[in-house]
């Protein structure tokens, strides 16, 4: 994404704070084990405002009544920490690359906080980072407080993850790009997976065979734990033992999908091991695929998703009873929540630099929102029948289904990102033919 992307955003945030100073750290290594850590993954919101890959290091936005100024601090050169680990940009090629009005040495940052705080009154920190940085400024504005002849001091400390956070919710058109392709390499891992599941596969194969796809296709990685989950085990939501024989006659639910330069897609096909639907398993899965189909026509702007998960509940309802699972008024059953225990989950989320986005989905007055051009999420009915529950038509038991697309808001409606993923019974059929 090109810098004058991540420029704009700083400069729309700087216009949303009122005069003061933010701090916007990077995320620290994640220990695996020992000595040992995991790939490194940066913090989303930092991400968003820099584009930069790097570990300790922060972004500082000042602003005062007459101007703002953006400072990064980052790592310098280090000649041993490039032998062993690979070059960082260092001070000098962090200037020529990003557009900031300075670039600063991460190790003077203790020594220069304090004089970056004094005279102003508000602090923009993640009141929830306990990073050594804010540490620092915490206690450099107790410092300050206290110094004899300083006017002003900070005296307020303000969430910055809201302001960033409400500004990712509307994706800007680069964005939707970058989840684009995600979601087409999703789609070429999903279609893989189709083709090549059998009777007597372990449910691992079949992720190997997506993790494939995503490595080969750019070196990229999951957005998420990706789960292959066989016959019963896909009534456990969150399975991700991934360990199990894969069996004639049954079904498996894949929840999979890659990221792309940090955004990331999330895809759910379910389909038959041996490629064809039996009967019964049939039914459930075109129950869920009308709820599907119907709440994705009902997205629009100025939609407020707090109906769209009502609604999208009437229509599980509306299932359950024609599939006689339930029976009885609509009404009367969601009053008592009977289809929740065959649908828990909500109906979607919202989606970009990290899986579940973690954008606000209320206002200011604690009203839901109402959608906007440019929104993404998912939409993910699904149901549940274990296989030792007796309320369920023998014919069901064991099947878990759940259905996902991910979709865009747009000024006249929505597009369907992933549409282009086998769906209907005789699209997955044909697919797993090939």
């Amino acid at each position: 994404m090109k810098e004058i992307h991540y420029s704009n955003r700083r400069k729309q945030l700087l216009e949303r704070m009122e005069q003061g100073v933010a701090i916007i750290s990077a995320a620290m290594p994640a220990l695996r084990s020992n000595d040992t850590e995991h790939p490194y993954r940066q913090n989303s919101d930092f991400y968003y405002l820099t584009g930069f890959n790097e570990s300790n290091s922060l972004l500082i936005l000042i602003k005062n009544h007459s101007e703002t100024k953006t400072i990064l601090y980052v790592e310098a050169y280090d000649e041993q920490y490039t032998l062993w680990n690979g070059a960082r940009h260092g001070i000098e090629k962090a200037k020529e690359r990003f557009d900031v009005d300075d670039v600063r040495n991460i190790k003077d940052f203790p020594d220069e906080v304090k004089e970056l705080l004094r005279e102003h009154v508000n602090l923009y920190i993640d009141l929830f980072d306990d990073s050594e940085a804010l540490s620092e400024a915490k206690l450099a504005a107790r410092l300050l407080r206290e110094t004899r002849g300083v006017k002003r001091h900070i005296r307020s400390f303000r969430d910055i993850t809201h302001l960033i956070r409400s500004q990712r919710l509307i994706k800007a058109p680069e964005e939707v790009e970058t989840i684009r392709r995600a979601v087409a390499l999703t789609a070429d891992a999903h279609h893989a997976a189709m083709k090549r599941s059998h009777a007597g596969m372990k449910e691992y194969q079949l992720q190997a065979e997506m993790a494939y796809v995503f490595v080969n296709g750019g070196g990229h990685t999951e957005a998420y734990g990706t789960i292959v989950a066989g016959g019963n085990n896909a009534n456990t939501l969150h399975y991700v033992d991934n360990s199990d024989e894969l069996r004639d006659g049954e079904l498996v639910l894949i929840d999979a999908a890659c990221e792309i330069e940090l955004y990331a897609s999330d895809i759910t096909r379910t389909f038959p091991v041996n490629g064809v639907f039996s009967d019964a398993q049939r039914e459930v899965y075109n129950a869920v695929l009308e709820v599907q189909l119907r709440v994705i026509e009902a997205i629009a702007p100025g939609v407020k998703r707090d109906w769209l998960q009502t609604y999208s509940e009437e229509l599980l309802c509306d299932a359950l009873i024609a599939l006689g699972v339930l029976s009885g008024e609509r009404s009367e059953l969601m009053e008592a929540k009977e289809h929740k225990k065959y649908s828990p989950h909500g109906i979607g989320h919202w989606m970009g630099l990290d899986v579940h986005d973690p954008c606000p989905y209320v206002d200011e007055a604690g009203e839901a929102l109402a959608f906007e051009a440019g929104m993404v999420m998912t939409i993910e009915p699904g149901l549940y029948f274990r296989a030792d529950d007796e309320s369920v038509p023998e014919r069901y038991r064991g099947i878990g289904i759940r259905i996902e697309d991910n979709i865009l808001v747009t000024e006249s409606g929505y597009e369907n990102l992933s549409a282009m993923i086998a769906k209907t019974v005789d699209e997955i059929e044909a697919m797993c033919k090939k």
